[in-house]
């Protein structure tokens, strides 16, 4: 068992299906869970109380549903926003670690009574009936449904993408409840997005200018651990960036899959690499010792030198093109290779520059397409302000010029993991249908104020017919070909997909959307 706090989570193992509705049978056929076990969990942080983890308003909710209400049913959807599709990916993390397995207990019952009344200045908002029924009919289990499509699934916008509903009619509000809680799900899934776009950009132009794509995963570094908000934030924003990449120094990203995900080894790699301070503590005049210090160092397999702590220019042309050329010659022929580091200026004009001083003393190679490579033991690797739009001018310019793609290297901190949020992709997560009084009753919003946030109706599926994905409304929808599966029931998950999956779902295909297009219309 994994004790969280003064919760026992499920440990060991999950029941897959159950002929109760509501607590594990005793012959359910059990899937192994090891990654819910106490050595498999991160930490709580500051708030280790699920009836915490909401918005306060939500505890007023449970007393102004119509009388009689016993179902709500919620969807969670992108409707639309800055990219075309979603990665839909992160979900499982938060049913792993807060809503599996017994998650209320008396002592947190007692704790949020005292916090939510004292919050609201009264005593007559607290669910404390509502909160003590789950102890004692559940024992402390979620009695809650959740749907999902598989994670990695690239998902066009304005399609459901998870469902949950109450299994207990005497607990309908704890649908709406959560709602805080699996909304953050907008946030791997965002990223896992993002990153994808960039990788689509690298790939369009790997294709244009370059034999092969098999670089294409280590083309685009993690950077961002240091510009993120939270510990939490970089497990996951890493995490997501690595199921469309290998390169990172996140490697939060790694640790987070390890416990969630399957993962056995490691998802993101990254080499022995010089930062300013490790330059200019050598002082100005002392910087080429600094470089040959390094490359001495680490004197075998990969490694990355920042060039402009003083004169690029001077830097490139001097140390790396004469100074040290014995030195990265020997690398070359050991099998390594060094990724030279710009980090300021022009990106475009900087990565070409540094490209042709390069090629004019190491020499280059033709490609069959017919553009230019550097030697295979130096590359240039550019990681200053490269979002989307500065990728894609540096790669255009570079592919004018005649380099290929592959010569270069890029790396996005904050515009990989921090510069989004949940209006990025639009997300929401809206209440659809109800029964009351015995009666199923469509819910929907309907804004005069701004059609876009009008919601759906009723009971949902999502289907796929020849790769096109379409959500059926109002239960119209054919449940034999609904591409959401049952992820969760009654505190107990129900399917534990691999890194692998996710990461082969999410994978690059020939019928994408026009990336170039995409760009071109961009206003951001």
């Amino acid at each position: 068992m994994v004790v969280f706090g003064n919760v026992q989570f499920c440990g060991g193992y999950t029941r897959v299906d159950s002929s109760h509705p509501y607590l594990p049978h005793p012959h359910a056929q059990l899937v192994a869970q090891s990654s819910i076990d106490k050595t498999h969990t991160m930490a709580a942080g500051p708030v280790d109380n699920i009836i915490l983890l909401a918005d306060c308003y939500k505890s007023s909710h449970y007393k102004v549903y119509p009388p009689g209400t016993t179902k709500l049913y919620a969807y969670f959807e992108s409707r639309g926003g800055k990219f075309p599709y979603t990665v839909f990916f992160g979900l499982q993390y938060i049913l792993k670690q807060w809503l599996c397995g017994p998650v209320v207990t008396r002592a947190m019952v007692d704790e949020a009574k005292q916090i939510i009344n004292t919050v609201f200045k009264r005593n007559d908002v607290f669910n404390e009936e509502g909160w003590n029924y789950l102890l004692e009919h559940h024992g402390g289990r979620l009695p809650l449904r959740v749907k999902a499509v598989p994670e990695g699934s690239v998902v066009p916008t304005r399609n459901v993408l998870f469902t949950v509903e109450n299994t207990d009619p005497a607990l309908p509000w704890v649908t709406n409840f959560f709602e805080t809680l699996l909304v953050q799900t907008w946030y791997p899934m965002t990223v896992a997005t993002n990153s994808r776009v960039y990788k689509q950009i690298i790939h369009h132009y790997m294709n244009l200018t370059h034999d092969n794509t098999h670089t294409v995963e280590y083309s685009l570094h993690d950077a961002g651990y240091r510009g993120v908000s939270s510990v939490e934030s970089a497990a996951l924003g890493g995490a997501a960036h690595m199921i469309n990449f290998k390169s990172s120094d996140t490697v939060a990203g790694t640790s987070l899959l390890r416990k969630y995900y399957h993962l056995e080894t490691v998802a993101g790699f990254s080499s022995p690499s010089s930062e300013h301070s490790t330059v200019t503590t050598w002082g100005k005049t002392r910087e080429l010792e600094a470089h040959r210090h390094m490359l001495s160092t680490y004197s075998e397999g990969d490694v990355g030198c920042v060039c402009d702590s003083y004169n690029i220019w001077q830097c490139l042309e001097e140390h790396w093109c004469e100074d040290l050329r014995d030195l990265v010659l020997e690398r070359g022929r050991k099998g390594g290779c060094i990724y030279l580091r710009p980090d300021s200026g022009d990106p475009k004009e900087v990565v070409l520059k540094s490209l042709e001083i390069l090629g004019k003393a190491y020499g280059t190679e033709t490609n069959s397409k017919g553009y230019k490579l550097l030697p295979p033991y130096l590359r240039v690797i550019h990681a200053d302000g490269i979002n989307h739009k500065a990728l894609w001018s540096i790669l255009e310019h570079l592919k004018n010029h005649g380099w290929s793609t592959a010569s270069a290297y890029f790396g996005a901190g904050a515009a990989l993991l921090q510069r989004l949020d949940r209006d990025t992709q639009r997300c929401a997560y809206k209440v659809s249908f109800a029964e009351v009084e015995g009666e199923g009753v469509e819910v929907y919003k309907e804004p005069v104020t701004d059609s876009g946030k009008t919601s759906k109706r009723g009971r949902l599926t999502l289907q796929c017919e020849d790769g096109v994905y379409t959500t059926v409304q109002s239960g119209k929808g054919d449940p034999a070909k609904d591409q959401l599966v049952t992820v969760f029931e009654n505190g107990e998950l129900l399917r534990d997909y691999t890194f692998r999956e996710v990461q082969d779902r999410a994978d690059i295909t020939f019928d994408d959307f026009d990336i170039i297009k995409f760009l071109k219309e961009d206003t951001d």
